[in-house]
């Protein structure tokens, strides 16, 4: 079997967890600290702020700018609920923007149309690994007066005009999950360069607190572990290696469905340096099965395959009983065209002409 996505953890992380248990200081303490600090650096930001995942990243940075009742926050539909979610346990509603549909990210050029009294904040979503058209969006925004909060929980080392993802808003958000091109098992960091914004989030993320048992605000318990630190900070020394084999993987596998008429590869934009946290192909209608018949037979040939996103995030239900609404129709066209490849570092070239091959046979179907 080919695993859709494989974490990768050896022996450095586990004497890094080894060395933690040993200590006795197992909540948030000095590896916590490193890992901020290593990580924040790596990204080009003044300040990393640790906590235990990506959604808690996101409604702390949320909060931290100040978003609650009554505030929009522009968001895309074609992402993970966490980023809809997030808003609204601010009290704040999202409001939709349509996606490009050959990047899949914030369409830039609907961003304006879309700004009503109410908009507070744009969350651009950095998709599959790709960043967002970011220059026209902070225009937007900086004309606006309201700060752009990147959801980077996808993009761990994807570049935009020579800048990494999650230095190019305000504030930005990363997760650990064990999917993604790096891992902490559960995990996620806030990063910016505003000092307040950083206060306010290191406040937030531990119940309020200035000193032990002094609070100044309502906070959460949102702290990340020293034993995820520690392996964050070993992950983040093969950050680099692993994403630069993702890509090499990514071209082969463009390379061998290049061809294959009625299949998309996914597009790297202009001045964009893809991190691929996912490979994502799109299936047109010369193709002669559907998306979901793809994801069957190749599953069924034991090569890890999966839809993407299964409906835009005004569909989903609990967004709905909210009275939620959005009409994206290129989000809407999109979702039953796209699906996922394996393309993580322990994929082998070997695996890709095995994937290649099974896609070639699917496309000389009747």
């Amino acid at each position: 079997m080919i695993p859709i996505a494989r974490p990768i953890l050896g022996d450095e992380e586990v004497a890094a967890v080894k060395e933690v248990l040993a200590s006795g200081m197992l909540a948030q303490g000095p590896k916590v600290k490193a890992f901020e600090d290593a990580f924040a650096k790596d990204v080009g930001r003044k300040h990393g702020i640790a906590v235990a995942n990506g959604t808690e990243a996101l409604h702390i940075a949320l909060l931290a700018h100040g978003i609650g009742a009554g505030a929009e926050v522009l968001i895309p539909p074609l992402t993970f609920f966490a980023t809809a979610s997030t808003v609204l346990l601010c009290g704040a509603k999202p409001a939709f923007v349509d996606v490009d549909r050959n990047l899949y990210n914030m369409d830039p050029a609907k961003v304006a149309a879309s700004f009503t009294r109410k908009t507070a904040a744009i969350m651009p979503v950095h998709l599959y690994g790709q960043t967002a058209e970011m220059d026209s969006i902070l225009e937007a925004a900086n004309e606006r007066g309201i700060p752009v909060i990147e959801d980077a929980a996808q993009a761990h080392c994807a570049e935009y005009h020579g800048k990494k993802a999650g230095n190019l808003g305000d504030t930005a958000c990363f997760s650990f999950y064990a999917t993604k091109n790096m891992t902490t098992g559960e995990g996620g960091m806030i990063v910016t360069d505003r000092d307040d914004i950083a206060e306010k989030a290191r406040l937030l993320r531990d119940h309020g607190q200035v000193s032990k048992y002094q609070h100044t605000v309502l906070g959460y318990n949102y702290r990340m572990t020293e034993i995820a630190a520690a392996i964050g900070l070993v992950q983040l020394k093969k950050l680099d290696g692993w994403v630069k084999q993702r890509r090499a993987n990514a071209s082969a596998l463009t390379k061998g469905l290049d061809g294959i008429e009625g299949l998309v590869p996914p597009a790297e934009g202009n001045w964009m340096v893809h991190s691929y946290y996912q490979y994502i192909v799109r299936r047109e209608h010369a193709f002669p099965v559907s998306r979901d018949e793809i994801v069957r037979l190749l599953t069924e040939d034991d090569i890890g395959c999966r839809p993407s996103y299964p409906m835009p995030l005004y569909q989903q239900k609990a967004l709905r009983d909210l009275r939620i609404r959005g009409r994206c129709p290129v989000a809407e066209d999109l979702v039953p065209r796209l699906f996922e490849l394996p393309v993580h570092p322990s994929v082998s070239s070997a695996d890709i002409e095995r994937i290649i091959g099974a896609m070639e046979r699917i496309a000389r179907r009747d």
